[in-house]
């Protein structure tokens, strides 16, 4: 279980991109932190990734979107976020919640047209956005008695 005081990461699973959102301290606010990048079938930048979780420590934890298909079900890509959630947690030793990602990004694109910005050549600020919303939804939940 994830402790509730001190920094979460999220991370938003995706082939190629990967958007990276962390909260603040008191678990608050969940904010966009970066997108790692990778080519088709090539491992997580894993280095990359904890020495982005060094230097944010205290990290205390970590949430991983699940990507349910659209009937609440697990495929190809639930696995593929499973497996990666399983080597984070082999290398970081922190704690790893999973949750449903359904929407995500759906919703970070509203929130950029809402706000009068543009999506054109801005994947990455969408990956990163997204992982903002899972990891919001995971702070709201928390506070709310949605998530343990």
């Amino acid at each position: 279980m994830i402790p509730r005081e001190g920094r979460i990461v999220a991370i938003d699973w995706g082939e190629v991109r990967l958007g990276l959102a962390l909260s603040d301290e008191t678990q608050f606010l969940a904010s966009p932190l970066e997108t790692l990048e990778r080519r088709v079938g090539k491992r997580f930048p894993m280095k990359r990734f904890i020495d982005l979780l060094t230097a944010r420590a205290p990290v205390v934890g970590i949430v991983v979107g699940l990507p349910l298909t659209g009937e609440g079900d697990e495929g190809p890509s639930a696995t593929a976020a499973r497996e990666l959630a399983e080597k984070v947690h082999a290398i970081s030793r922190l704690p790893i919640e999973m949750v449903d990602e359904r929407m995500t990004t759906a919703r970070a694109l509203r929130e950029i047209h809402e706000q009068g910005g543009s999506t054109k050549g801005r994947k990455a600020d969408v990956d990163a956005l997204a992982a903002s919303v899972i990891l919001q939804h995971y702070l709201d939940g928390r506070r709310h008695g949605t998530f343990a």
